[in-house]
């Protein structure tokens, strides 16, 4: 089996779980015995374009005479059975479906956000989750709100790219989400759901989780969806500084939030952008792992790295993490208030023995739900499915 990788890479001085998802799946593809060719663009590669491409960043979201011949090129030349399909965003463009299903090659897209309905892909304005482009025919809530990089000029033609390319989308012969809650919204932006097979991330096995560890650890981005400051105050509130520690880990907007909390509060520790395997070393390290959410979120790689390590995990409940979050393995906050997640927090770390249980019950959930080769393996027979 042949496999072309297709995906825009995200800036590079921003954590992104999506870019190190397609890694790994193109990785474990290899491993499986695929043959697997990718085409790569970066979205860094802006900062170094001269001035007739950037004026060219105002229609490539929509359409990309370069990339669409540089994949028809590839198609022909590497003769794959499937491409799989990533994030066309914004240098790709949709376009290069058209471009494979013109060539006879099947296509599947993986969805690891939003976009398909959301400019911004998350669902999230303005302090709140916000569909108000879902069912409509032209998302004009999107292009007056600025969505996409608070821009109103950008936000049209990320707009017009949905717009142009609806009939595009329905092209796609399997829609790869990363859960059931983005399957659900699949569904509701009209996908059929025979197109639908739930992928979830892949997370390599770390081994048998270290001993139980110590503190609460947030790693992700540093924005105001992740729910940060939702966390610092509910940190505050909870009153558990003199016993724990709270690490943060991770780089973004509210970078100057954090930093100056942690700056007053001896008992937050923040140590900004770290590598994978310094993640891994604090979660083994860790008693407990937050996600505090304020989106609806896909499926967070956090969570299952979590897992895999054996620690349970805290969670608002927002998105997929209500159903990938529960009692068994970790706690989901009934509320978005800091009341409320601090709340859940002090329950966390008042009964230790129970955090333990609910890291093993993790673990086992890991074991059974989201190793690799599981993965893999109901990858491969979606791509089984379009042999010829």
């Amino acid at each position: 089996m042949r496999v072309l990788v297709v995906h825009n890479r995200y800036r590079s001085e921003l954590p992104s779980g999506e870019n190190k998802s397609v890694d790994q799946v193109t990785d474990m593809l290899r491993n499986a015995g695929v043959e697997v060719e990718t085409y790569m663009r970066a979205s860094d590669e802006i900062g170094h374009f001269g001035l007739v491409k950037l004026a060219e960043l105002a229609v490539r979201p929509i359409y990309s005479l370069e990339d669409t011949k540089a994949v028809k090129a590839l198609i022909r030349s590497f003769g794959p059975d499937v491409v799989q399909l990533h994030n066309p965003y914004p240098l790709i463009s949709p376009a290069v479906i058209r471009v494979a299903k013109a060539e006879g090659v099947p296509v599947a897209q993986f969805v690891h956000n939003f976009r398909f309905v959301c400019v911004n892909g998350l669902y999230f304005r303005d302090g709140r989750v916000c569909q108000d482009c879902l069912g409509k025919r032209v998302p004009w809530p999107a292009v007056m709100h600025g969505c996409y990089r608070g821009s109103m000029p950008q936000s049209a033609v990320m707009a017009s790219s949905l717009i142009v390319h609806r009939s595009t989308w329905q092209m796609v012969d399997r829609f790869l989400p990363v859960s059931d809650f983005v399957a659900e919204q699949l569904v509701a932006a009209g996908v059929p759901p025979e197109k639908i097979a739930v992928q979830p991330n892949i997370v390599l096995d770390p081994g048998e989780p270290a001993p139980f560890g110590e503190g609460l650890l947030f790693a992700g981005r540093l924005d105001e969806e992740k729910g940060i400051k939702l966390l610092l105050e509910a940190w505050h509130l909870a009153g558990l500084g003199k016993s724990t520690m709270l690490t943060i880990v991770g780089d973004g907007g509210e970078r100057s939030t954090v930093q100056k909390a942690a700056r007053v509060d001896p008992s937050i520790s923040y140590l900004g952008l770290m590598t994978a395997d310094q993640v891994g070393q604090l979660l083994d390290d860790c008693a407990v792992c937050v996600v505090p959410s304020l989106f609806f979120e896909t499926f967070s790689r956090s969570v299952i790295e979590s897992y895999a390590r054996g620690r349970p995990v805290i969670s608002t409940g927002m998105g997929a993490m209500g159903r990938n979050v529960t009692d068994e393995v970790g706690w989901v906050c009934p509320t978005t208030s800091a009341v409320g997640l601090a709340e859940t927090i002090r329950q966390a770390f008042g009964d230790q023995g129970g955090a333990r249980v609910r890291g093993m019950a993790a673990r086992l959930l890991y074991e059974r739900s989201y190793r690799p080769d599981i993965v893999i393996r109901s990858l491969l027979n979606v791509y089984k499915g379009f042999e010829r």
